[in-house]
């Protein structure tokens, strides 16, 4: 069955049950996400997918609202563009950024996003209180009044040869909880701690990641959307400065290790493999893995070998 939506001004029919992300994206409109990812369900965190309904109030995130009869919306008017700048800008002013996706990168540039206007200024609380609700719908287009914001910056966390945490770079999407927990691999190793500004993702009582509960999936990492969490090999070669997707080739193959068939996609530079991953839409490994699959390609580059004798 499907149901009549209208889309920025056009009637069309989607499958009844498909959300307005889908919707959109199969009628090629780019829509910005964070959090979201095809393998995992929406948590609506990021809000940078929202659209404006008619009859709504505030804009609705399309990740996760279904599509309904008669309903219709606009994916890119100047409240929706002005809302997902202002997400952007916040995220950018308090984390890295500097090694997410392409997409997330090239939606900063198009939305125009500024991190610098969320630098704190000499502001009192009670001033801020006294203003009324037209100047702080305003604040945002004012020139930045510091040259500094606060930050997550904090050290890299590396605790094994594996891969390794950077948190100064998380945006809190919690699709690697997610992963983690009963979307994937039910392992629960990690989670988000604290609340508000000092929110973070932690295992249970901030245990070191080789004590805790995890075992080494790396299905965190697959879905990691801003490189908080990489391959080891990755973050060599980038603070080396030799990362270099240029010269990188992806190469689409099966998992050697058992008969399940996961697919594998190596990323090598230099015949070295850097990076794998699997592919979301396959329908056996979902865009998850085990660690055998994720980490076990040392084999490929061993210097020794077993004798045939």
């Amino acid at each position: 069955m499907t149901v009549n939506i209208t889309i920025n001004g056009e009637e069309c029919s989607v499958a009844e049950g498909a959300t307005l992300l889908s919707a959109c994206r199969e009628r090629g409109i780019d829509m910005p996400t964070i959090c979201h990812a095809p393998n995992l369900t929406p948590v609506n965190t990021c809000r940078v997918c929202v659209v404006e309904m008619e009859g709504a109030r505030t804009l609705v995130p399309s990740c996760s609202r279904q599509a309904a009869e008669g309903m219709a919306i606009s994916t890119h008017s100047e409240r929706v563009r002005r809302s997902r700048r202002m997400v952007l800008e916040l995220l950018a002013s308090s984390v890295d950024l500097s090694r997410s996706e392409p997409d997330l990168l090239r939606w900063i540039d198009e939305y125009e996003a500024n991190p610098s206007r969320h630098a704190p200024g000499e502001q009192t609380d009670s001033q801020a209180a006294d203003m009324d609700r037209t100047q702080r719908e305003n604040a945002s287009d004012q020139p930045p009044r510091s040259d500094s914001c606060a930050t997550f910056a904090q050290p890299v966390k590396l605790q094994d040869n594996l891969y390794v945490r950077d948190y100064s770079r998380c945006v809190l999407c919690y699709k690697c909880v997610q992963a983690c927990g009963e979307e994937a691999q039910n392992t629960f190793a990690i989670s988000v701690a604290d609340r508000g500004f000092a929110a973070t993702i932690s295992t249970e009582f901030d245990t070191a990641l080789p004590d805790s509960a995890c075992v080494y999936c790396g299905n965190c990492i697959g879905v990691c959307p801003t490189g908080a969490l990489v391959f080891t090999t990755e973050f060599e070669l980038r603070e080396a400065g030799e990362w270099d997707e240029e010269r990188q080739e992806v190469t689409r193959t099966v998992c050697p290790y058992c008969g399940v068939g996961c697919n594998l996609e190596l990323r090598t530079q230099d015949e070295t493999i850097v990076r794998v991953t699997s592919p979301s839409d396959h329908e056996v490994s979902h865009g998850h893995l085990c660690i055998k699959g994720r980490f076990g390609t040392g084999f490929v580059k061993a210097q020794e070998r077993p004798n045939d004798d």
